[in-house]
């Protein structure tokens, strides 16, 4: 029998850029940009593309040999170079493990922008955990960080 539960979290992350507000929005906004830092497809990874206020975009990808993730996202709000706000859920091997609520708020800072990331999130049945999501998206954003030319701290 399945153990049927919801745990609710929430967490943010901080970056600053030397890239300016426009490269940070291209870089979650043009396909081409997405596609080099935020899914790997050249290792199979999918991902389809609707970057609009009510557009939808879903992904496939593995991390190992035998675990499929699939997610499908919303986009909620979209501030052009200023913010993106979409909901997600995450499938791992066909069962959905969490639902969840993000926040992109890209902000000028001197030359450079700050982004701050915040995610509330719903972990479903005890298959997700905070540490593995938070662990994700610090990935995510040092992969952003060498798209936009960036040095990645060790």
């Amino acid at each position: 029998m399945i153990d049927r539960s919801v745990e609710h979290s929430s967490f943010t992350i901080e970056r600053s850029f030397k890239a300016t507000p426009v490269e940070v929005f291209r870089a979650f906004s043009e396909p081409a940009a997405k596609e080099r830092w935020f899914v790997n497809v050249e290792a199979g990874a999918q991902i389809t593309h609707d970057f609009r206020v009510g557009g939808r975009e879903s992904g496939r990808f593995s991390v190992d040999d035998g675990t499929t993730y699939y997610d499908d996202t919303v986009y909620l709000d979209i501030v052009e170079n200023r913010r993106i706000i979409f909901a997600y859920t995450m499938t791992q091997n066909g069962r959905r493990i969490s639902a969840s609520v993000a926040t992109v708020d890209i902000q000028p800072a001197g030359t450079g922008t700050r982004l701050v990331f915040t995610e509330q999130v719903a972990f479903l049945d005890g298959l997700d955990k905070l540490e593995y999501r938070r662990g994700g998206w610090e990935e995510l954003m040092g992969a952003l960080a060498k798209e936009l030319g960036e040095a990645v701290a060790a």
